[in-house]
């Protein structure tokens, strides 16, 4: 099998898809001064890009990782991802409280999934 890597970067690839499974990096916001709904949406619009070129979709999501700054975001951020998450197709998740890589950053998020 191959080894598909997308947006690759010197550091590590945004999408890595390998048979009928994609690992998607860490995902965050765009807009620094924006609330963590904002962000929450800038970074799944992201998620589908991301999903669509290895091509897949929310629908199939196995799995998600999702760390927040501050856990006082979490109902902001669910709110959003509520809205986005395909019924009844709903991942595996995990969401925890942690310092991000850059103070401005509310929420990352990264998922797996399958495709077919």
């Amino acid at each position: 099998m191959t080894i598909e890597r997308h947006k690759v970067g010197a550091r590590m690839s945004q999408a890595v898809a390998y048979g009928s499974t994609v690992y998607l990096a860490g995902q965050v916001g765009d807009t620094p001064t924006a609330d963590v709904g904002q962000q929450t949406r800038e970074i799944l619009r992201k998620i589908d890009e991301l999903l669509a070129a290895a091509g897949t979709d929310n629908s199939k999501l196995l799995s998600a990782t999702i760390w927040l700054s501050d856990m006082r975001y979490f109902n902001d951020m669910n709110a959003v991802w509520d809205a986005w998450v395909s019924p009844g197709n709903t991942p595996g998740r995990a969401c925890v409280e942690a310092r991000l890589a850059v103070p401005h950053w509310k929420v990352e998020i990264a998922v797996v999934a399958a495709r077919e």
